[in-house]
C-alpha cells in the first residue's frame, strides 16, 4: 500500500510556482494576484483563507483578503464581485462558501467573471471543462487529478466508482475521470445518497473518490483488494479526550481499509493541501492568460 501524500505534492507544485513568479520578476513581470472574499465568521472558513493568503505570500503572489459582515446584504456583496472584476490588477479571485442564508449562492456563482473564477465554478467554465476545452477545472478535482498523474495511478480502462455528486467534488470528478487522456478513459459509476446496493457497486470498483461528508462510510468489507482510495471526506467528529475536543476523519475507514488498498490518501494531508495548490495554479494560469491578451 502507498500513501498518496497530498502536503508532499502540493509542497512540490507550490515550489515549481514560486520558480514561475521568481522568473517573472526577474522579467520585470507583474506577478499574480489572488483576492479572496470571505462573508462572516465562519471558523473553518477563516482557517482556510488564512491558508490560502499564506500560500500566496509563499509562492510570491500578490493577495488580497475582504472581509465583510455576516450581515452584508446580497447586493453589497454583488457590488464588491464587480469591483474585482473591473480590477486589472487581480487575476484571480474567490469568494469563500458557505454564504450567510440571505445570499443566493448561485447568483453569487453566476457573477463573478468567468475569466477570474479560479475557483472554476461558474457555468461557462464548469461547461467548457466538460466539453474538453481549456478552461479552470475546480481545485479540489484538479488536485485529485495532480495526485494520480503523479504517483502514476493507472486509470485506463479501470472502473471508477465516485460517491457523492456536489458541483464541487463528485460531478466534476465523474465526468474528469471518463474523459480522454490521462487521468481519465475509465469507466465512471456516480453513485449518491439515493443508491441502492451501493456496496455491489463499491466492491467491483479499481478507484473509489468518496466526497460524502459521512464520516468512516466506506469500510474494507465495502472494498476490493488493490483498490485506489480517494478520501476527499473532511469532519470534525467531537472527542472530549482530545486536546481540540474534537479529531479530524474521513469518509473511509483508513485503518481497515488501507489493509486492502494498494493507494490511498490520508485525512488529514491527502487531498486538502492539494486543493489550495491547485488554486494557486489556476491563478497563475489566469495571469498567463492575461498576459497572453494584453
Amino acid at each position: 500500500m502507498k500513501i498518496l501524500d497530498g502536503k508532499k505534492i502540493s509542497n512540490q507544485i507550490k515550489e515549481e510556482i514560486a520558480a514561475e513568479v521568481a522568473k517573472m520578476k526577474e522579467n520585470g513581470e507583474k506577478v499574480p494576484h489572488l483576492a479572496a472574499i470571505i462573508v462572516g465568521n465562519d471558523g473553518a472558513s477563516l482557517t482556510y483563507v488564512g491558508s490560502k493568503v499564506r500560500s500566496c505570500k509563499r509562492v510570491g503572489f500578490e493577495s488580497t483578503l475582504v472581509q465583510l459582515p455576516n450581515t452584508t446584504s446580497e447586493i453589497e456583496l454583488l457590488k464588491k464581485i464587480e469591483e474585482l472584476n473591473q480590477n486589472d490588477d487581480i487575476d484571480g479571485f474567490i469568494v469563500q462558501l458557505p454564504l450567510p442564508d440571505q445570499i443566493d449562492t448561485q447568483k453569487v456563482i453566476m457573477a463573478v467573471d468567468p475569466d477570474k473564477d479560479v475557483d472554476g465554478f461558474h457555468p461557462t467554465n464548469f461547461g467548457k471543462m466538460a466539453l474538453d476545452m481549456s478552461t479552470f477545472i475546480p481545485a479540489t478535482p484538479f488536485g485529485i487529478l495532480e495526485l494520480i498523474e503523479r504517483y502514476g495511478v493507472e486509470t485506463q480502462g479501470k472502473h471508477t466508482v465516485v460517491i457523492g455528486r456536489s458541483h464541487i467534488v463528485g460531478r466534476p470528478m465523474s465526468i474528469l475521470m471518463g474523459r480522454k487522456g490521462f487521468p481519465g478513459n475509465s469507466t465512471v459509476t456516480l453513485t449518491h445518497s439515493r443508491t441502492k446496493n451501493i456496496t455491489q457497486i463499491t466492491s467491483q470498483a479499481d478507484i473509489i473518490i468518496s466526497a460524502l461528508g459521512v464520516p468512516n462510510f466506506l469500510k474494507a468489507e465495502m472494498v476490493k483488494d488493490d483498490v485506489v482510495i480517494i478520501d476527499v471526506g473532511i469532519t470534525r467528529v467531537p472527542d472530549d479526550s482530545k486536546e481540540k475536543g474534537y479529531y479530524i476523519t474521513g469518509d473511509v475507514d483508513f485503518e481497515n481499509v488501507s489493509k486492502k488498498a494498494s493507494y490511498i490518501t490520508p485525512v488529514p494531508g491527502g487531498v486538502g493541501p492539494m486543493t489550495i495548490a491547485m488554486l494557486l495554479k489556476n491563478t497563475l494560469l489566469a495571469r498567463e492568460r492575461h498576459r497572453g491578451r494584453k
